[in-house]
């Protein structure tokens, strides 16, 4: 398995390819209408001067996990933070690891940038999910999440 983040300059085979995969988590949250707009969101991801990224696991030339974040300043934390928008791996190659060496390579480009931490919102419901950021140091914090769309 390969991890690593997608380069700007990366070819459409592959921004498509990280679109399919992504389609399938949208599919499963009732957004199966949305792959215009992933392919939008990958192509701003890979501007020159985004601060969003990407980084995929990659088996036998397929895309298999795909982890999707921002960057943001922090006033609580003094610098630039993640904010993990999202984590998701291939139904088919669940219970592999693909997911925590996913945030594991994350979490290492992170403390090489000089980012201050990691922050993410997760369902209450899904033990399995908590049960993996606990196992790598994240902790709960208490929030209520808001939204607004234009």
């Amino acid at each position: 398995m390969n991890i690593y983040e997608i380069p700007k300059n990366a070819p459409e085979s592959l921004r498509e390819k990280v679109a399919d995969l992504l389609m399938e988590q949208m599919a499963s949250i009732g957004r199966d209408n949305a792959y215009e707009l992933l392919k939008k969101s990958i192509h701003l991801t890979l501007e020159e001067h985004s601060g969003a990224h990407i980084f995929v696991a990659e088996l036998d030339g397929d895309v298999v996990g795909a982890a999707f974040f921002n960057l943001g300043i922090s006033l609580e934390k003094g610098g630039w933070y993640i904010w993990l928008n999202d984590l998701f791996v291939h139904k088919e190659h669940r219970n592999q690891g693909i997911a925590k060496n996913l945030l594991l390579k994350i979490i290492y480009w992170a403390e090489n940038q000089g980012i201050k931490g990691i922050e993410l919102e997760t369902g209450v419901s899904n033990a399995a999910t908590k049960a993996l950021y606990n196992s790598l140091g994240f902790y709960d914090v208490v929030s209520k999440r808001y939204g607004f769309r234009f």
